[in-house]
């Protein structure tokens, strides 16, 4: 289970961000501060946001890893203190229709980092066979991969766990030697670390950063994945035991993901910052900047990068398919058959990706464009995530003698209320500059509407004051 958890953690390790943010950093300010993490190469998704110029988006990076890791702890709670995943508690917790509302959030965040991971292995998969399987080519071989691995789990789930392990371990060897042949500085690196910048222009990378670490489905499958060992949980001792060492696995990852992270960035930040070629670094041609910049024959840093790539997006691609199981079987009480699910997810991220493979080339901007959507949706899924989860760690009458205590309990509301002001933000900014005619801001509003209600019921449900509104709307009828 720890290399599973470990890659399920670090499955924002590069992509979303990986080239997101170091494309973004390579567009403004450099000063060798680049420690901005790119979590989720995994997701190999660049949304190098070359129109806008980029820029600092990346210092969301470290506070959002952090974030991510809070919150793996605390679904780890609740999934061993209770025996039971997120989703399945939340179909005991909520009514009919608000537990298959949280499903489909879940789901559609789902299918956004499933596109995202398909993307990022097909374009690894084209450099790796140096342009003879095309874009579309990739996307159809990635689209059956996740097959693969639920074939090889019927050899055992410790093989599959090897196999994790072996991908977290060409991630992490691939983007450090990027990261020693550029040399940084460490005195700046450290500077950048504990002062980050970030301005009010590049909210919406910033935005899309914390979607992409801070994954909606992610959420539920921390409190799954404590399940696959068997713990006693009317004994405290035992329970405390499997809550500590589940810790120092989510530390670990952190400690490992931080610092593939740190790899990514900085190898483009000092690369291309202030240079002309940065408005033109997207995801699909990152590797061949690098190659520019610091390949030689006897240094192939294309096919490193792609490597990497390719290996994180496939440890992405096998926990969305477990996340998937968890989900549908958790809220809707469904059992599907592992390839059927898969299958289903697949087939809805491979539609879109593949129509952007087909008529979109390697210098149009819509592919990293469609990366950067993807990363904002899951963001604006985060409270459907993040809200149950605290909702369920601070009721005693589900955690017991483990509930959360009132520090704990407030930073995580007052954390996740940041998120949703960030996401906010984003929303209202992009209503008012990118939507044109009545019709559509119209219908926009109708749904920001709905969003925000379900929201507001789902933070007002299990206070005095909802009890007492309800009780006074069930007298008046």
């Amino acid at each position: 289970m720890a290399s599973r958890d470990l890659a399920e953690s670090l499955l924002p390790v590069g992509g979303g961000a990986a080239t997101a943010t170091a494309t973004a950093t390579a567009h403004d300010e450099y000063d060798e501060r680049a420690y901005d993490s790119d979590d989720k190469v995994s997701i190999a998704v660049s949304d190098s946001d070359s129109e806008d110029g980029g820029g600092g988006g990346g210092d969301a990076m470290p506070p959002a890893l952090f974030v991510a890791q809070a919150v793996a702890l605390l679904s780890a709670r609740l999934g061993v203190a209770t025996g039971k995943h997120l989703a399945e508690l939340c179909r005991e917790e909520y009514p009919p229709w608000a537990t298959r509302a949280l499903w489909a959030m879940t789901e559609l965040a789902l299918v956004g980092a499933d596109i995202q991971e398909v993307i990022g292995s097909a374009i690894a998969i084209k450099i790796l066979s140096a342009g003879t399987v095309p874009l579309w080519g990739g996307v159809v071989i990635t689209a059956f991969d996740c097959f693969i691995f639920l074939f090889l789990e019927n050899y055992g789930v410790r093989k599959l766990e090897a196999f994790f392990g072996v991908l977290i371990a060409v991630m992490a060897v691939s983007f450090a030697i990027m990261f020693g042949e550029t040399k940084p500085s460490g005195k700046e690196l450290l500077i950048g670390l504990v002062v980050p910048k970030l301005s009010s222009r590049t909210i919406k990378q910033a935005v899309g950063i914390v979607g992409c670490i801070i994954m909606p489905h992610n959420v539920f499958l921390h409190s799954a994945l404590v399940q696959s060992r068997k713990i006693d949980t009317n004994k405290k001792s035992r329970v405390q035991e499997a809550v500590f060492y589940y810790n120092i696995e989510s530390i670990l990852a952190l400690i490992v993901s931080f610092f593939i992270n740190i790899c990514v960035t900085t190898v483009f930040a000092k690369g291309f910052y202030g240079s002309e070629q940065a408005d033109g670094i997207g995801l699909e041609n990152a590797g061949q900047y690098l190659q520019q910049k610091y390949g030689t024959a006897f240094f192939p840093i294309l096919y490193i990068w792609a490597i990497g790539l390719l290996a994180s997006g496939q440890s992405s691609t096998i926990t969305g398919t477990y996340a998937g199981q968890f989900v549908m079987g958790g809220f809707l009480n469904l059992r599907l058959k592992k390839w059927l699910r898969a299958m289903i997810t697949r087939s809805f991220a491979i539609i879109p990706t593949m129509i952007v493979a087909l008529f979109f080339d390697t210098e149009d901007p819509t592919m990293d464009i469609l990366n950067e959507a993807l990363n904002v949706l899951q963001s604006i899924q985060i409270p459907f995530a993040l809200i149950p989860l605290i909702t369920l760690v601070s009721k005693e009458q589900v955690m017991g003698s483990f509930v959360v205590g009132p520090i704990t309990k407030v930073i995580s509301w007052i954390v996740t209320v940041f998120l949703m002001l960030i996401n906010g933000y984003l929303i209202l900014s992009f209503y008012a500059t990118e939507v044109r005619g009545a019709l559509v801001r119209s219908s926009l509003c109708v749904v920001l509407a709905v969003y925000l209600a379900f929201i507001v019921y789902l933070i007002m449900r299990n206070t005095s004051l909802y009890s007492r509104l309800r009780s006074a709307m069930t007298k008046s009828t």
